[in-house]
């Protein structure tokens, strides 16, 4: 089995001048990002920066990160049921936990539970007045969900909510009643976890 290093420098295939051989790139990428996790959700900006990678060797890290994570996520496609908060984890999970931004989303749900569409509302610093319900539940009255599920990400790897994230939740779920659109849960994406609204008796 390849090591980290050795993965690494395959995809590179050669070094550089002034940078040494591929293993050596490779190894040095590790070390300033930490871990191969760190090498593959840095951004292309970052990755370019290190001596002897460059934007075409940053892109390539990049997409292969995405498809990696795309893999690690389980699918939730139109039609896909979602049970519990566990589920909603094995999709987003993967996609979010590396995040340097939060994202926020809505999946709005049938009669039956089962996934109409999932739609980002924003992406950023979460606070109130970007996560609006007016904004969140336009997208719910236009394809008429029965149901909705909210998720974002933390950054910092602790999906412990904040209190802005209480708040934004009650306003959310205050906003559901009113307009017969249930929330069912809000899940924050941690690195490795989660922390589940329904689950903690919100």
């Amino acid at each position: 089995m390849l090591s980290d290093g050795e993965a690494l420098a395959v995809i590179f295939g050669t070094g550089h001048a002034g940078a040494g051989s591929a293993l050596a790139i490779a190894r040095a990428l590790l070390r300033t990002f930490g871990d191969l996790r760190g090498v593959l959700s840095a951004s292309i900006s970052e990755l370019a920066a290190q001596p002897g990678v460059g934007r075409a060797r940053a892109a390539r890290i990049v997409a292969i990160g995405e498809v990696a994570r795309r893999v690690e996520s389980d699918r939730l496609d139109a039609g896909s049921f979602l049970s519990s908060a566990t589920a909603v984890h094995a999709h987003f999970g993967p996609l979010l936990a590396d995040e340097k931004r939060e994202s926020f989303y809505i999946v709005l749900l049938n009669g039956k539970n089962r996934v109409l569409s999932k739609i980002r509302i924003s992406q950023g610093s979460l606070c109130a007045s970007i996560v609006h319900p007016r904004e969140a539940f336009r997208f719910a009255v236009r394809e008429a969900a029965a149901a909705v599920i909210f998720v974002h990400n933390h950054p910092s790897g602790d999906p412990t909510p904040s209190e802005e994230d209480r708040r934004i939740t009650e306003r959310l779920r205050r906003a559901g009643e009113l307009m017969g659109i249930p929330v069912l849960d809000h899940v924050v994406v941690g690195r490795g976890g989660y922390w589940s609204f329904a689950d903690n008796g919100w």
